[in-house]
């Protein structure tokens, strides 16, 4: 199935307008924590993918504009207690991040916000203990409804596992979900872009970093 994911012409742009309405619309970062994207990664292929595509610092210029466009932003965390308790260990994933060398553990650095990713003290930090999702089984869905928030963008990684759980979740629950397809990454590199055009363009509006950025731009000066 042919998919136009990234051009907003016309009535595409309008509607992508609407949808990223500062009321209305938050800005969901998924796992762009220190030990997934940093420097000092337990996932170095990602890290590599996610700074060599430039996808991490697409997220950093969203953030900085929700900041400025009055978007709410939320940082979804993955952790684990250093007991493990309450961890999912069900599926071949967890129980291989469970050997890594470095550990996603609750307080340490490898949980903080990645550079270059802005923080401010309105956005909100979503932790999770256990599953693959940034929604299911977090606090997001409740922050969200209690904010006014109808609007997801979803940005981060990984586009293997995460990003689409988070898209379909979004969607699950009744929000229109956004997903600016540079401003996401996986592994291999190539496997994002169809994941991109054969999955989540059917569920969600796919577009650009820079067409987010223009619509935020065209809200603050009340165009």
């Amino acid at each position: 199935m042919a998919t136009n994911t990234t051009d907003t012409p016309g009535t595409q742009a309008a509607q992508l307008v609407e949808q990223l309405a500062p009321a209305t619309t938050a800005l969901l970062t998924v796992e762009c924590q220190n030990g997934v994207v940093g420097p000092d990664s337990a996932l170095p292929e990602l890290a590599e993918a996610a700074r060599a595509s430039g996808a991490l610092a697409e997220v950093a210029r969203l953030t900085a504009a929700a900041h400025e466009a009055g978007v709410q932003v939320l940082h979804a965390v993955a952790e684990r207690r250093p007991d493990g308790r309450g961890a999912s260990r069900n599926a071949r994933l967890f129980r291989a991040t469970g050997q890594l060398p470095v550990q996603q553990l609750t307080g340490s650095a490898a949980v903080r916000i990645a550079d270059p990713v802005p923080v401010s003290e309105e956005d909100l930090v979503v932790r999770r203990l256990h599953g693959l999702s940034p929604i299911a089984g977090t606090e997001v869905d409740a922050l969200l409804r209690n904010l006014g928030v109808r609007n997801l963008v979803i940005v981060g990684v990984s586009a293997n596992v995460a990003i689409p759980n988070a898209v379909f979740d979004a969607v699950d629950l009744g929000y229109t979900a956004v997903v600016p397809a540079d401003a996401i990454a996986g592994v291999p590199a190539e496997y994002t872009p169809a994941m991109v055009r054969n999955t989540l363009a059917l569920v969600a509006t796919v577009t650009s970093t820079d067409a987010v950025l223009t619509c935020w731009k065209r809200a603050r000066q009340g165009a």
